[in-house]
């Protein structure tokens, strides 16, 4: 089993697991609080016979001043979790936890091939990630903020070289959507894509299919709604991912 980040959404996991426990590896983009701070609550994962691997982007000379290799990961991810601000370290996470972290690049997690992308986010490293089975692909690129490199054609953003690369022939695109369009003005420089860049990318790349993720926290479910219906006639189908939802490819 392999999972993309672990905010709050993971403690939805352990009612996967059918009581049992969690064996498998969760991958991060990148360590902002939003991505990580499930962590200490998946109970699937925190109990003595859960084994779980723990990667996160590569943060380069931080991670080299926190130290090498796994040493180095369990520190960096220890700034947001211990005393004062979390009453336990990663370490006194129960079960069997291995902690690691990732450069761009390919390797192999859990049987999937994945290759990882420095995408532009600010604030540390952020990777995007393109996982496949050998017969389908998942895209997974979220707080990415395009418009970093230039406005571009469309003032969207740029439709750069690696996330082209990580959406290419993907058989489902999950891509920030936190703003649309008219809001990129003013509140792209937070670190977000538009909802229209997405399904922008998933045509210049060929993917099949569009899932808009990392909503903007103040948008009602009426107002998710209306950005599906925003894409209705899109040239490639476009969901509004929702807490829960599963996809089959």
């Amino acid at each position: 089993m392999l999972l993309l980040d672990a905010g709050t959404g993971l403690g939805g996991v352990t009612g996967l697991l059918g009581g049992g426990p969690f064996h498998g590896t969760i991958l991060l983009t990148h360590l902002h609080w939003d991505h990580c701070l499930g962590l200490p609550f998946f109970r699937g994962g925190d109990r003595d016979d859960a084994r779980v691997t723990l990667l996160l982007p590569d943060q380069g000379e931080e991670a080299s001043e926190a130290g090498a290799g796994g040493a180095g990961a369990e520190r960096l991810l220890a700034r947001v979790m211990s005393p004062p601000f979390f009453p336990i370290t990663p370490r006194q996470l129960r079960g069997d936890w291995t902690f690691g972290a990732v450069s761009p690049g390919q390797f192999k997690a859990e049987g999937f091939t994945v290759e990882a992308r420095e995408i532009p986010h600010k604030g540390g490293r952020t990777l995007g990630y393109r996982v496949s089975d050998g017969h389908r692909v998942l895209a997974y690129v979220t707080d990415h903020c395009p418009t970093a490199l230039g406005p571009g054609a469309d003032g969207l953003g740029v439709y750069h070289e690696a996330v082209l690369d990580l959406a290419a022939g993907a058989d489902l695109l999950v891509h920030d959507a936190q703003l649309v369009a008219e809001e990129v003005p003013a509140e792209a420089g937070f670190g977000h894509a538009a909802a229209e860049y997405a399904v922008g990318l998933a045509l210049r790349a060929g993917a099949r299919r569009v899932a808009l993720f990392h909503h903007k926290p103040s948008r009602t479910d009426d107002q998710l709604d209306a950005l599906g219906y925003r894409f209705a006639d899109a040239p490639v189908p476009v969901l509004v991912a929702a807490e829960g939802q599963t996809v089959e490819l």
